[in-house]
């Protein structure tokens, strides 16, 4: 019966490495990284969103805001034909718990589908960035790196505001 499963596993197991791509594996973790950050929004009470550690950090609020702002530059100046314009997004920037938990939302899923329609081979090509010339798919590790460099400082605030952070989301 054992050698039955391992030829099965032999069959399907190329199969299935074929289907993973680097933008599959992408949105893939995208979506974790949204469910996760969303519990860490819901799990701070409204009138801790103005909470920071230190006077050199940014509020709860503002750090969410941040997430969203960069996720929304990244998606919009790498994967779209659109300008993003950040004088109407920081003017458009929600101000409570429910309308940041929407925004965060919604801020989640346009870079989702922006990325969703962009081609794979495409992931290929240089773009022009502060740092030098990256590749989209350099954009793409960035756009979750920043996601969870922040997401780390959250669950700080969290935990010195005594709320245990939600459990961790992974694949």
């Amino acid at each position: 019966m054992k050698s039955v499963y391992y030829l099965l596993f032999l069959i399907a197991f190329p199969t299935m490495a074929q289907q993973l791509t680097p933008k599959s594996a992408f949105l893939e973790k995208w979506k974790n990284s949204k469910t996760y950050l969303l519990e860490m929004a819901e799990a701070m009470p409204e009138d801790k969103y103005s909470f920071r550690p230190t006077e050199n950090e940014m509020d709860f609020k503002d750090q969410l805001l941040h997430i969203c702002g960069n996720m929304t530059w990244l998606s919009t100046t790498y994967f779209s034909a659109e300008e993003f314009d950040r004088k109407k997004f920081t003017e458009s920037a929600p101000s409570s718990k429910d309308e940041i938990v929407k925004f965060i939302k919604e801020s989640f899923d346009k870079a989702y589908n922006r990325v969703e329609s962009t081609s794979e081979e495409s992931l290929t090509d240089k773009v022009d960035f502060f740092a030098g010339p990256k590749s989209k798919l350099q954009i793409l590790n960035l756009l979750q790196d920043h996601v969870t460099h922040h997401r780390g400082q959250l669950i700080v605030y969290l935990n010195l505001n005594g709320i245990k952070p939600p459990k961790y989301v992974g694949w």
